[in-house]
């Protein structure tokens, strides 16, 4: 069993910066890859950024949408990852969640996943 809880949404400008984090509990935790996801009313979960396991070397991937604005990275001993979000769009505006899997190398997939934490509201007013 793994607890997630996601912190750091709110309202920000066209252009602006916010980090996300996500906060991890559990005995197993350690084994699990971790992404980040976002959705919005009416439409599907859509992946966001990954990050694998410190055993796999934390190797990183991204959506094509945010590559070079966004950034994922972890803290092994705090069990969070953090998801740093810079020159923010309103089409980022959304629910973000993170979640883990086991899935060997991680996954782009929302069905992958094993937990998911509660999600956090991200709005970017233009």
């Amino acid at each position: 069993q793994v607890q997630l809880v996601e912190s750091g949404g709110g309202l920000v400008q066209d252009g602006g910066s916010l980090r996300l984090s996500c906060a991890a509990s559990g005995p197993t935790y350690s084994n699990y890859n971790t992404g980040w996801f976002r959705q919005v009313p009416g439409k599907e979960r859509e992946f966001v950024a990954g990050i694998t396991t410190r055993w796999s070397g934390g190797v990183t991937y991204y959506t094509d949408s945010v590559k070079g604005r966004f950034t994922i990275s972890r803290d092994n001993a705090k069990n969070t990852v953090y998801l740093q979000m810079n020159n923010l769009k309103p089409e980022d505006t959304a629910v973000y969640y993170c979640a883990v899997t086991q899935r060997i190398g991680g996954s782009f997939d929302p069905r992958s996943y094993d937990y998911w934490g509660q999600g956090t509201q991200v709005t970017v007013s233009s």
